[in-house]
């Protein structure tokens, strides 16, 4: 099985989260997860003060809607449990975007590296397979 050729825990032997870490796991989740589906649906619409920031980072306003989608599709990946770690990474990825394009305009980009560490704050408190790779 492939959870075994990565040294992870098949699904039998993973320990259930205590109450206090799931839940921790669950504020986390719903910090992150609705200000996704607002930032998703901001760059699907494009209003015009949306097209205006993109213009001052650099970016053409018609590429900010297929970031909405692709954002969309990773949070998707994220909140499906079976493929949570996978959505994860690539939230990880486009926020290493974000940040990259902040640096190199110079504008804050702490935020952006917040929202990772709180998807996989949320995700290392809900799922132990991701906890026994740290631990």
């Amino acid at each position: 099985m492939i959870t075994e050729s990565l040294g992870l825990p098949s699904s039998g032997e993973v320990k259930k989260s205590s109450k206090s870490r799931l839940w921790t796991g669950r504020v986390l989740w719903a910090l992150t997860v609705p200000f996704m589906l607002f930032d998703i649906s901001l760059h699907i619409a494009n209003p015009p003060f949306v097209a205006e920031a993109s213009k001052a980072i650099g970016l053409s306003p018609s590429v900010i809607p297929v970031l909405g989608v692709v954002e969309l599709l990773c949070l998707t990946l994220y909140l499906i449990p079976r493929t949570a770690v996978l959505g994860a990474v690539l939230l990880t990825g486009f926020f290493g975007g974000a940040v990259a394009t902040h640096v190199i305009t110079g504008t804050p980009f702490v935020f952006a590296i917040l929202m990772a560490v709180l998807f996989w704050g949320s995700l290392y408190c809900r799922d132990d397979r991701v906890k026994s790779l740290v631990s």
